[in-house]
């Protein structure tokens, strides 16, 4: 008896329909159906369908037939999926989460690293807010992840890069004609601000203000790179982000660095501490590859 005999009965069965089970199901002839499920008869020894004007009905020896050669399918099937496992396991696969605005400079650089290694591995890759990001590596939905530094004790960080905030504001903006923007120039300005869900950003931007002795309040915050651009230039305002706004800023917006002692930020690569992935463990091990492909990305900015 043959798998396929099994299969063409099951059809025919479910079908309830020689004529219907040869054409939607079996893609094949009805003679030739009707033949087959003949030679199975015959090799089982009774008749398990009957024949009708309406079409094929179970007889009580085939629906006893009908529930075993399920059976027989579906083990059939497990049989082949285990073989499958075994000589092709499945691919590892690597979660890496990315900071919205950091997607240009490191997404190209760290899927080369890791598929150079392992051209078998899936990445799966997703960008969110950084605390987002943090509670994912907490709660093991990602590997690894470029996020800031986020206060998390079960984190462990590695530096990628630093960079220094910038002034960003409209290119018709009076102040766009200096080439450096004092901190006291925003006083009486319409700044956006920051909004919680970037605490780190935002208490960048707050620690230079206040060591700077500027006290601003924010006309609107912002959570992200496109919102603050789209701000600044409806609202003819002023905003003070990373330096990698640049990538992203149209001719229509310019940036400025920042007088005095500049504020930096980070951007590090973040993992749980106790995960035992032997592909992340490949990863940090490539750390200075990835630091020095990140930066070559990352363009020689002329504030313009």
């Amino acid at each position: 008896m043959e798998l396929r005999h099994l299969r063409y009965f099951v059809a025919v069965a479910e079908e309830g329909s020689l004529k219907l089970a040869a054409e939607k199901r079996l893609h094949t002839a009805q003679p030739s159906l009707s033949r087959q499920i003949r030679a199975l008869e015959d090799e089982v020894g009774a008749q398990l369908l009957q024949r009708s004007a309406r079409g094929v009905e179970l007889t009580e020896a085939g629906r006893i037939f009908l529930d075993h050669a399920r059976l027989s399918l579906a083990q059939a099937e497990a049989a082949v999926e285990a073989a499958r496992r075994i000589a092709q396991p499945a691919k590892p696969i690597f979660g890496v989460g990315f900071v919205t605005g950091h997607e240009v400079d490191c997404i190209p650089p760290t899927t080369a690293l890791l598929l150079s290694d392992l051209p078998n591995l899936e990445v799966r890759i997703f960008s969110n807010f950084s605390v987002n990001l943090a509670d994912d590596l907490e709660h093991g939905r990602l590997d690894a992840a470029f996020l800031r530094r986020e206060p998390r004790p079960n984190l462990e960080y590695c530096p990628v890069i630093s960079e220094p905030l910038v002034a960003i504001l409209p290119a018709r903006h009076v102040l766009a004609k200096r080439k450096v923007i004092e901190p006291q120039a925003l006083v009486g300005e319409t700044f956006i601000g920051v909004s919680s869900v970037a605490p780190v950003l935002r208490d960048t931007v707050q620690h230079y203000l206040r060591r700077s002795g500027i006290d601003i309040r924010p006309h609107l915050e912002i959570d992200n790179f496109s919102m603050a651009i789209s701000l600044v230039e409806t609202m003819q305002a002023i905003a003070l982000l990373p330096a990698s706004i640049a990538d992203y800023i149209p001719p229509s917006i310019v940036w400025r660095p920042l007088a005095g002692a500049p504020a930096m930020i980070d951007l590090v690569l973040g993992f749980y501490r106790g995960n035992p992935s032997p592909v992340l463990a490949k990863f940090l091990s490539r750390l200075d590859d990835l630091r020095a492909l990140v930066r070559e990305r990352r363009p020689r900015r002329a504030a313009r």
